[in-house]
């Protein structure tokens, strides 16, 4: 499944003050997640950033919520973003057939979200490096687990160059700047 601009949501889970600083190669993550809410805004792909019990964890560093324009915020404890009604509720009024997701924890918070929005029917695609966990072995087995059960694998690059689909589209050169 290639990635559309005008099939995807864009969701940003859980990158947070008190919980990146704690991520395996957590700058790259942010890195990529910036870029991807910036293309995002850019292409007009909607887009959706979570906190996980922002409380405990701190919000979403500034940096991605300075990217994420005026993406909604939600709060959630369920881990799965799907477990939350309304974050539910958001996704299903946005009506795209089509996830990309990032962010962190992999083998929790995104790896749950991904397996449930995929059973619900929805095309997904998590971002294999704009996701990490604590220790790297839980982010690998965590993307084994999600590509064995169907869901896409993609990369920053990748996505960026899907969403545009040709080097006419007029934002190429803004979003090639981008991930150089």
């Amino acid at each position: 499944m290639l990635l559309s601009a005008d099939q995807t949501l864009l969701i940003a889970i859980d990158i947070q003050e008190r919980l990146l600083p704690a991520i395996h190669d957590g700058a790259r993550v942010q890195r990529n997640a910036e870029i991807l809410l910036q293309a995002a805004n850019i292409l007009r792909i909607p887009a959706l950033l979570t906190e996980q019990y922002p409380r405990g964890l701190g919000r979403t560093v500034p940096q991605i919520r300075a990217a994420a324009g005026d993406s909604p915020m939600l709060e959630k404890m369920h881990f799965s973003a799907w477990g939350d009604d309304a974050i539910r509720a958001h996704i299903e009024g946005v009506q795209r057939p089509a996830v990309v997701i990032l962010g962190v924890e992999a083998h929790v918070c995104v790896l749950q979200t991904a397996l449930d929005m995929a059973a619900s029917g929805r095309r997904v695609a998590v971002i294999a490096d704009a996701v990490s966990s604590r220790h790297p072995d839980s982010a690998r087995v965590a993307c084994d687990r999600m590509a064995a059960a169907g869901i896409a694998l993609a990369t920053t690059e990748m996505c960026i160059f899907e969403w545009l689909g040709t080097a006419s589209h007029p934002a190429f050169k803004t979003l090639s700047a981008l991930i150089k």
